[in-house]
């Protein structure tokens, strides 16, 4: 008789925080009361049905700032952590087939990266990058590869001791070949997994330099809508509606994506 697979409830509560999401960056413009860009009178207004979340020092619906923020800071976040996953990936399986000289490099490059402190690194790069969105995600992705080449290395170490990949090497079979549908293929639920936790912290980094000003002038995102708070005294006027949405999303976010990434993996 079959065994009946074990629900991981982790997983699904991520899966649904993250279907969420992806539902309202998808359809911002629909479910968006206001356009965020537009202005008017009604500045520092406190929450009421014409305005759920209130208005910011400029008039602008917060609630809608945020809905459009949403697609905004799952954008950057997804391209950056793809990007990462890649690099990772291909960085891993240079390393673990090839060895020697190759491995070495990479390895010395790995840890020389993991040494310096991301998101000082992160912020250098944004600044000579010039900010926005693409040099956002060009950032994030050039810093946070390391903990996926590293982890997959591991993996991959193991896997080259396994007769199917010396009988292959043995045979004359392609590197390219061996490594993209012999040895890829065995590691995906870790790539997976890594990919999903490279977006939490994608989102994380992308929420601190939009916070200190270096996100796309005039782009909404939840990084950008906490910078204007705090810096537009929307704390010390106590508007805790215009600070709070930002972070409680940005965390709900995140905590999605761990969720899938974490026990996805714990789960296999």
């Amino acid at each position: 008789m079959r065994k009946k697979k074990k629900k991981n409830l982790p997983v699904i509560v991520g899966s649904v925080i993250i279907g969420i999401f992806i539902v309202i960056a998808i359809f911002c413009e629909q479910l968006a009361p206001y356009d965020p860009a537009i202005t008017s009178i009604n500045v520092y207004q406190r929450p009421d049905s014409a305005h759920l979340l209130g208005t910011n020092d400029l008039g602008q619906d917060i609630f809608s700032e945020l809905i459009y923020g949403t697609r905004v800071s799952m954008l950057i976040g997804v391209f950056a952590a793809v990007i990462a996953t890649l690099v990772g990936t291909t960085f891993a399986l240079l390393s673990a087939y090839y060895g020697g000289i190759v491995d070495r490099l990479i390895t010395s490059l790995t840890s020389l990266a993991m040494a310096v402190p991301g998101l000082a690194l992160t912020t250098l790069l944004v600044c000579y990058l010039n900010p926005g969105k693409l040099s956002l995600i060009v950032a994030i992705s050039i810093t946070s590869w390391t903990g996926t080449a590293r982890i997959l290395r591991s993996r991959l170490l193991t896997l080259m001791e396994e007769p199917f990949i010396k009988i292959e090497k043995a045979i004359g079979q392609k590197d390219s070949v061996i490594m993209f549908k012999h040895l890829a293929p065995n590691i995906k639920d870790i790539i997976l997994s890594r990919g999903a936790m490279s977006v939490s912290g994608a989102m994380m980094t992308e929420a601190s330099l939009s916070f200190l000003g270096l996100g796309e002038f005039g782009e909404k995102s939840w990084g950008s809508i906490l910078h204007y708070a705090f810096f537009r005294n929307g704390v010390i006027r106590g508007l805790y509606w215009w600070y709070l949405p930002p972070i409680i999303c940005t965390s709900l976010a995140v905590l999605g994506f761990m969720l899938v990434g974490y026990y996805g993996q714990q789960n296999k």
